[in-house]
């Protein structure tokens, strides 16, 4: 047997170790940090993935493709020690670099999606992460909140008014929300100090690099294309402190989202080192290659179908020439829009919407009201079900504002017990709303509807309660603005799958500032709304408010709690009677619990504690005086079991002379509890 050399075993054991650095990029736990490349991404064990995130054969990652409404992580398997110091009082944040390649390939002609960043985050789950706007770092129920913990550079390609981002294409600086701290256009600067625009979405790598001084708190973040150097003045250079935002140990990685229009995001190679210094480069030349769209006909074969048209005679090249241009012509009149609309995204053409409904058919209706017909469609391009809401141009002005309305407070709303509003279109003097198809239709049909479900146990309704309670708490508190719905009721409360309440119709709906004119619209408004459901200060004052909707959240409580319409005929007397009078009238006799839908089977006793206190919630929430009302937020607390009523209904009924009387008052002026479970 032939033995080697030991100069050639040498030799063999350092080229092993140099192709396993290569290829299998590794963390340090070492006093020197944390010093990795990946030059493609060969080696998956290394790197955690989830969403929509996959790694190529060519070796580049792709966090997202041309699909809508997905989004895709990949961070470092494991965490990197990103603090140092003894005590709180002397900590402080590790130098740390990142250079990384990254390309955005764009298919649609209508335009790129949302973009990715590059994110430090405590987990590798991102708790609440949403897609579109959020760019798959946070969520509508996390953005803001300083105990995310998360840090993020952003790439992003749209401009969304709402997180504050003025330009379609820039590099923003994220601390624990997606409105960035500093922002600035996609750009680079040259050796003379000339700025060059660059568009990330351009379908050419970018390189992209960040790094951080622990010592002088400086954050400098630079881009260029692909091969050009790093350039000599960074595009963002900013001084943040990110003692308060990091933990000891943190994720480094990746995040990336598409909404209704999608791109395909990749990261084609990727460096990072904490403490030693600025991150290794990268070896250009190594970048693995990534799918591309298909591209135009080539020149010849244009050049071809002209020569034919030459040797057409000249009667049939007038004739086409003519088609042409009065099919142009009439395209350009469909497609022509007013200003007000060139402000709003996410346009259907009437075309499509055409083709999904088959025609508007009267087999595809699936009902109407005041505002319009809604008919089930199906997206021929995605294959999704969508209800298109046809608005009644009987009264132009009217069903314009209610369309308009629509568009600017549904379309950036984003809640889980809201109807998500998909698009939109105008075609002449017919309006068209897209929204997500809600299979089990409305609460109203459940309820009074023949042959539908009668929602027969106190679960199922409670459940369509807090979750209707949920979205007005979002619209009323949460949202950039507050937002007056103006016609709550069952039938715009629609189910869908796991029978998940969704508040809809907000062609009436009403939006200010928080904190302005002491949560009332600035001026009066014509009274609008469904009878029995309209608050009585309306009929004074005209201006509705989060109380008014409250009152009529009341009424629909005592809906689904009865199994009554708000109005209803008494056949004894022939009279009309209410439904918050009638209750009212159960309730100072001591007999609330006959306003139960008597369709309600084998409640359980706690089910009927349940109920016997939704019933006197939407008391509260139905009284004459505003000010007597709670608040959405307050709602949700009481269901949740927060605020019990022995706490807080003296307070609220204190006012209210009708429910002074009979209703078991202790001599501290409070609600006995027992008093409501007996009945008396």
């Amino acid at each position: 047997m032939a033995w080697a050399s030991p100069t050639a075993h040498v030799h063999d054991v350092a080229m092993l170790l140099l192709l396993v650095l290569v290829q299998c990029p590794a963390s340090s736990s070492c006093p020197g940090g944390v010093d990795f490349i990946f030059e493609g991404f060969h080696q998956p064990s290394n790197l955690s993935v989830d969403g929509s995130a996959l790694i190529l054969s060519s070796g580049a990652l792709q966090l997202t493709n041309s699909s809508n409404h997905i989004m895709g992580h990949a961070f470092f398997h494991s965490p990197i020690k990103i603090l140092q110091g003894e005590s709180e009082s002397t900590l402080e944040v590790t130098h740390w670099s990142t250079i990384f390649v990254f390309d955005i390939v764009t298919s649609s002609e209508s335009g790129s999606g949302h973009g990715l960043a590059f994110v430090i985050a405590p987990s590798k789950q991102l708790p609440g992460a949403f897609d579109q706007d959020y760019l798959g770092v946070l969520g509508p129920t996390t953005n803001g909140n300083s105990s995310n913990h998360v840090f993020a550079v952003e790439f992003d390609t749209q401009s969304i008014a709402a997180l504050n981002e003025p330009n379609g294409s820039h590099v923003g600086v994220d601390i624990n929300s997606v409105v960035s701290t500093v922002s600035e256009p996609s750009s680079y600067y040259t050796d003379d100090n000339k700025r060059v625009a660059m568009p990330l979405d351009s379908g050419r790598p970018i390189q992209a690099w960040i790094d951080y001084d622990g010592t002088t708190n400086v954050l400098n973040v630079s881009i260029a294309p692909v091969p050009m150097p790093q350039p000599q003045r960074p595009l963002i250079s900013t001084q943040v402190d990110l003692v308060p935002v990091f933990k000891s140990n943190m994720y480094v990685g990746f995040s990336s989202a598409t909404g209704k229009l999608a791109s395909s995001h990749y990261i084609l190679a990727w460096s990072f080192r904490t403490n030693n210094g600025s991150a290794q480069h990268i070896d250009l030349s190594r970048l693995p290659k990534v799918p591309r769209p298909s591209p135009s006909p080539p020149k010849s074969a244009i050049i071809k179908i002209a020569a034919l048209a030459c040797a057409s005679t000249l009667l049939v090249t007038a004739a086409v020439w003519a088609m042409i241009l009065l099919v142009r012509r009439r395209a350009a009149l469909a497609e022509t829009l007013e200003d007000w609309e060139l402000e709003q995204p996410h346009r259907f053409s009437y075309k499509d919407l055409y083709r999904a409904t088959k025609g508007f058919k009267k087999s595809e209706l699936v009902g109407a009201g005041g505002f319009g017909q809604v008919y089930k469609g199906v997206l021929r391009r995605s294959g999704d079900e969508v209800a298109v809401k046809r608005m009644s141009s009987s009264n132009t002005r009217e069903a314009m504002r209610g369309f308009v309305a629509e568009i600017a407070s549904l379309g950036r709303m984003r809640h889980r017990n809201l109807v998500e509003l998909r698009g939109w279109c105008r075609r002449g003097q017919d309006m068209f709303l897209v929204y997500d198809l809600m299979p089990n239709g409305s609460l109203d049909k459940h309820l009074f509807g023949d042959g539908e479900r009668s929602l027969s146990t106190w679960a199922e309704r409670l459940e369509i309660i807090k979750g209707v309670a949920s979205g007005l708490t979002y619209l009323h508190e949460e949202w950039d603005q507050v937002v007056v719905h103006r016609d709550v009721k069952p039938s715009n409360v629609l189910l869908g799958d796991g029978m998940v309440a969704r508040l809809a119709d907000f062609g009436l709906a009403r939006l200010y500032d928080h904190g302005s004119s002491s949560g009332q619209l600035a001026t009066a408004t014509r009274v609008v709304g469904t009878l029995g459901y309209m608050a009585p200060e309306l009929t004074a004052s005209g201006r509705p408010t989060t109380s008014t909707d409250v009152f009529a959240f009341g009424v629909l409580l005592l809906e689904v709690a009865c199994g009554r319409r708000p109005i209803q005929r008494d056949d004894t007397t022939g009279l009309d009677v209410t439904l918050v009078r009638w209750v009212r009238r159960l309730a100072l006799r001591g007999d609330v619990m006959l306003a139960l839908d008597p369709r309600l089977h084998c409640m359980r006793y706690e089910e009927q504690d349940q109920a016997k206190l939704v019933l006197w919630l939407a008391m509260m929430c139905s009284q004459d005086k505003p000010d007597a009302r709670p608040s959405m937020r307050q709602v949700c607390r009481y269901l949740d079991g927060e605020l019990t009523v022995q706490e807080d209904a003296a307070l609220i009924f204190s006012n209210t002379p009708d429910f002074s009387m009979g209703l078991g008052w202790s001599s501290c002026g409070t609600m006995s509890f027992t008093s409501l479970r007996d009945g008396r």
